[in-house]
């Protein structure tokens, strides 16, 4: 059998080239695509170990992501792999927002799992997955009293933190415990930490099913200013680990002013604050109360600081100067949805200049 050669015109063999080279253009052209599509679609966490649950304990994996185009995010469809789990995220995203889709799991089987969604948006040329993993156990032991919040398998007893009351050169101490709920070594961390809180934990390494604490230290020295100062602070099962809402735990810090200057005789001449309630009951059809602040005291009032604990109030006060016997309206505002989403009750803080009255708290009941 001979080999045979085959020829083919110049003509020919230029539109191949051609046809080549256009074809390697298409191609270098949808990967380009492809890289800045999914460059607008971000991803805190595409995998999350929800640790373990019980039999039939439903557990519930939240990703965070944000929509980084310049236009709006449609999300077309979320598709489960098994009916055994749900789903839960919005319809649209505006350009620049963050937002978050719950993947929930039934656990109506023992063992390992690993669930996914797929998420099918005008964001990505394809589907992006987000997976969830853990272990269902028969005799699964219920912590949820001692350990209510989940962090990534990190249980805590808290998510919420407040240093009430606090005095200049005070130092003061909050304890969390904690648990590790996966089958992993965690060796817990603080992140976000401000100069004037410390955190310390016991022990160093937390092994799977063991329990451990972290224990806060605040340092009033260091706080620099009178009234509430707000920080956000995150735990983590490691260093390095990034941070997210998941494991958010919100500071707070009520500083009262330094009040000597009233001591002794000069109480008689301090000004007294009087309020007509301390207490607002709204709702969604009633959003907006108000509260008469009087002085009733000898020398002028000052109200030095009023700051929300949460967002979703809006605070007017006319007059943060009160001579004696004069009187103001505060007026009060809320926003129902933002309240929902926060952890502590609603609260406006006043810090003033009566020795009696230095911080008022107006509690906001919301329906």
């Amino acid at each position: 059998m001979t080999n045979k050669r085959i020829y083919c015109k110049p003509s020919d063999c230029s539109f191949s080239r051609w046809t080549m080279l256009v074809a390697l253009f298409i191609m270098h052209c949808s990967l380009f695509v492809g890289t800045a599509g999914a460059q607008k679609l971000t991803i805190n966490k595409q995998t999350i170990d929800v640790g373990k649950t019980g039999f039939e304990v439903p557990v519930t994996a939240s990703f965070e992501l944000r929509n980084k185009s310049t236009k709006p995010m449609v999300i077309e469809k979320l598709q489960t792999d098994c009916g055994c789990t749900t789903v839960d995220g919005p319809k649209t995203v505006a350009p620049g927002e963050r937002f978050t889709i719950s993947l929930t799991y039934d656990a109506r089987l023992l063992g390992h799992f690993t669930k996914q969604v797929a998420v099918y948006s005008n964001a990505t040329r394809e589907p992006v997955y987000l997976k969830m993993k853990g272990v269902v156990l028969a005799d699964m032991v219920d912590y949820s009293n001692r350990y209510p919040y989940d962090m990534g398998g990190l249980l805590a007893s808290v998510n919420n933190v407040e240093f009430d009351d606090v005095k200049k050169g005070e130092n003061r101490e909050v304890e969390i415990n904690l648990m590790n709920n996966t089958e992993a070594d965690m060796t817990p961390n603080m992140l976000h930490m401000p100069a004037w809180l410390h955190a310390l934990a016991l022990p160093e390494k937390l092994e799977p099913n063991r329990s451990g604490k972290m224990i806060l230290t605040l340092n009033s020295e260091e706080v620099h200013n009178y009234g509430l100062t707000q920080v956000s602070i995150y735990l983590a099962k490691k260093l390095g680990e990034k941070i997210s809402s998941e494991t958010e735990i919100p500071v707070s810090v009520v500083l009262l002013p330094d009040m000597s200057q009233f001591e002794g005789q000069n109480r008689e001449q301090a000004p007294q604050l009087h309020l007509s309630a301390q207490t607002l009951n709204l709702d969604a059809h009633h959003k907006q109360g108000t509260i008469i602040m009087t002085n009733k005291g000898l020398s002028a009032l000052r109200i030095t600081s009023l700051q929300m604990f949460t967002g979703g109030v809006k605070v007017k006060l006319p007059k943060q100067e009160l001579q004696p016997g004069e009187s103001t309206k505060m007026r009060v505002t809320i926003i129902p949805d933002q309240i929902r989403k926060a952890r502590s009750k609603p609260r406006i803080l006043m810090i003033t200049n009566d020795p009696l009255h230095a911080k008022e708290v107006i509690t906001i009941n919301v329906e």
